[in-house]
């Protein structure tokens, strides 16, 4: 073991939002409307520019749930960044209906109508870019699910753009990641998370796809990121059932770094599911972690070194 691992240093807690929410839809490329709903502090500052974060639901979910299951609105407020919240496909001709990420091998009609969702992400970014004075080295993502699967693919192919990833149960979608800038990947798992499972394999929900694992996933990344060979394990005194690994040494200051939460389900950790049908299709929330908040604190903690 080596340093103890502290999951929120340095990020504050959530707080109640008292900043404007908008809701938008821009035509992408391919010639789709799509949706997103945007969160704007109301206390920014005003002569420095402000990190954002690019929050991706689930498969199944939309950027009105993820915005209330996850709670980034208050850490937005409290820690002054922006979040926007796109959302994905959805299963009908029209394109309403459970949504969906081409994340690559998952998920849904999104990878079967292969939908250029990294396009879209890019164009999102211009868009509030264009509106807000944003950071450069402060651009993140964070995703659940579908949602992080549609991560790890910004970090490989939108690594100009996108800083750091931080995600929930997922893994790495693509087959050759080759991000041309190194990408930094904070990732958090629960061991009884039967929907997608740690080590991959044939999960509980209905994406109905032999899931990869989690562990091949970081270390990938730790791979691409040109990182010391090996990860270095650190203890969390706070909290037994954390498992934390981490990767350094890698390029331009990046780290990837893999938590394991034994006894967690798939459901978003510590935060209330957004209805009871999401508990039915997750699991209950493991109460012990806020995996919100510890994004915020890794993500925060690594901004891009030009």
């Amino acid at each position: 073991m080596s340093d103890f691992y502290d999951p929120y240093a340095g990020a504050a807690a959530a707080s109640k939002p008292a900043g404007a929410v908008s809701e938008g839809t821009m035509r992408t490329a391919d010639g789709r409307v799509r949706h997103y709903r945007l969160f704007v502090p109301r206390n920014l500052p005003v002569d420095s520019p402000v990190p954002l974060l690019v929050a991706l639901h689930g498969g199944l979910g939309t950027s009105a749930q993820f915005a209330k299951n996850s709670g980034f609105d208050g850490l937005a407020e409290s820690n002054g960044f922006i979040v926007v919240y796109p959302d994905g496909i959805g299963a009908r001709v029209d394109g309403t209906g459970p949504q969906t990420w081409n994340g690559g091998y998952c998920c849904g009609p999104a990878v079967r109508q292969n939908v250029d969702d990294v396009g879209f992400v890019r164009q999102l970014i211009d868009a509030v870019e264009a509106k807000f004075r944003i950071d450069p080295a402060k651009v993140f993502a964070a995703g659940h699910s579908n949602g992080a699967i549609m991560a790890y693919r910004l970090a490989c192919e939108l690594s100009d753009r996108i800083v750091a990833i931080g995600v929930q149960a997922g893994s790495l979608g693509v087959d050759a990641c080759a991000p041309s800038l190194p990408v930094s990947v904070f990732h958090v798992h629960g061991t009884a998370d039967t929907n997608h499972p740690i080590d991959g394999g044939r999960g509980t929900g209905i994406a109905n796809v032999e899931f990869r694992s989690a562990r091949v996933a970081v270390a990938t990344m730790a791979k691409v990121a040109g990182c010391a060979d090996g990860s270095v394990l650190s203890s969390a005194p706070s909290n037994a059932d954390l498992k934390v690994a981490t990767w350094s040494g890698c390029a331009s200051g990046a780290q990837v770094r893999f938590v394991e939460v034994s006894g967690a389900t798939h459901a978003w950790m510590g935060h209330p599911s957004a209805s009871a049908a999401g508990t039915a299709l997750t699991g209950a929330p493991y109460p012990d972690f806020d995996t919100s908040r510890a994004i915020w604190s890794f993500l925060a903690a690594h901004p891009r070194q030009f």
